[in-house]
């Protein structure tokens, strides 16, 4: 959601090597602009695993920008490409999809894209560069930084942590506020069984970021995640997923006010996963999930309101189902109503 606009982005095609599609709405999502596809190459996209969908960020004067993990029509089946696109001068449609990737290799888990209000835009991923250590431990979080626009990127520099490794089937998010700040959300691999959620921040436009854990999760074993970055009243909002359960916190005022401030939604969590997060006028919070989704299998939706305090308020609705290889999407209304897409 930007202004008074909703972007969406969606998949079609083979999971293997399909679509993305760009559509947007001026009225809420009652109905919506044809879809216009992003991707240069056919069948340059995946969706295996859900977590390596495209992603969307809405940068300076509206201008959209989307990352997404290349397919096998897009390069080597072993050097997977991390690709962005941009919207064009004119609005009409997007340029020549481009591989940020120069110097790292093993994409695996999805990507992410940023922008801000000052032009900048980030496209990050995991993966390793030349030399890393053997198997997860090895991996680094890159991120590839533009200064105007999206129209030129510099090579990708590391920035998390040195030893944390990073889960190699799993997402990462990062997100920039309206002051510039670039937050990131990603799963560690130290050790190969410490899977736990860490926060990166960057105040000088993504010279610099700090690392901190955020969510400790000790389990031999990919659990294949998603994270959510929002902003709503000044306020940065992250969702993760740990030990099946799926939780969310507010990040901008530092790692040690986050872990205070976590909430998790009540009940029966039979493998929640996915979350996707939106705030209301009123400060009310919505986390939706997909609950039993799995490899080649689909689910059903859940979601929770949680008030200004963090508690939770009301339980909404009927779940539905979830498409294989999907996963929700969020917005709030102007009357305060949200709306959920799967």
């Amino acid at each position: 959601m930007a202004g008074r606009r909703l972007h969406l982005v969606y998949f079609a095609g083979d999971p293997r090597h399909g679509d993305i599609y760009y559509c947007h709405s001026a009225d809420f999502g009652g109905t919506f602009s044809p879809g216009v596809r992003v991707n240069s190459q056919p069948g340059s996209a995946i969706a295996i695993g859900a977590i390596r969908g495209a992603q969307l960020a809405v940068g300076r004067n509206g201008r959209v920008h989307v990352a997404w993990n290349g397919s096998d029509v897009a390069g080597d089946p072993q050097h997977a490409p991390m690709l962005y696109t941009r919207l064009n001068d004119r609005g009409t449609g997007f340029e020549p999809q481009r591989n940020v990737m120069r110097e790292t290799f093993g994409l695996d888990g999805g990507g992410s894209v940023a922008a801000d209000r000052a032009g900048n835009v980030y496209v990050a991923w995991h993966g390793k560069a030349p030399g890393p250590e053997e198997g997860e431990a090895g991996r680094r979080v890159f991120i590839a930084k533009s200064t105007d626009d999206g129209r030129t990127f510099a090579k990708e520099h590391t920035v998390s942590a040195e030893g944390t490794g990073a889960c190699g089937c799993c997402a990462l998010r990062v997100f920039a506020d309206s002051r510039g700040v670039v937050y990131g959300l990603y799963r560690s691999a130290t050790e190969n069984v410490h899977r736990d959620i860490h926060l990166l921040r960057s105040a000088d436009a993504g010279r610099t970021f700090s690392d901190a854990l955020l969510h400790a999760w000790k389990i031999d074993a990919c659990p294949m995640s998603s994270m959510e970055l929002i902003e709503a009243d000044g306020e940065v909002l992250g969702a993760w997923e740990t030990q099946e359960q799926v939780y969310f916190a507010p990040v901008s005022k530092g790692v040690r006010a986050a872990k205070a401030a976590i909430c998790a939604p009540p009940g029966d969590h039979p493998k929640r996963k996915y979350p996707a997060l939106a705030r209301n006028t009123r400060g009310e919070t919505l986390l939706a999930w997909v609950e039993g989704a799995g490899w080649q299998r689909g689910g059903k939706s859940g979601w929770q309101i949680f008030d200004r305090a963090g508690r939770p308020a009301a339980s909404c609705g009927t779940p539905t189902g979830v498409p294989v290889w999907s996963f929700p999407a969020a917005f709030a209304r102007p009357d305060g109503r949200f709306t959920i897409i799967v």
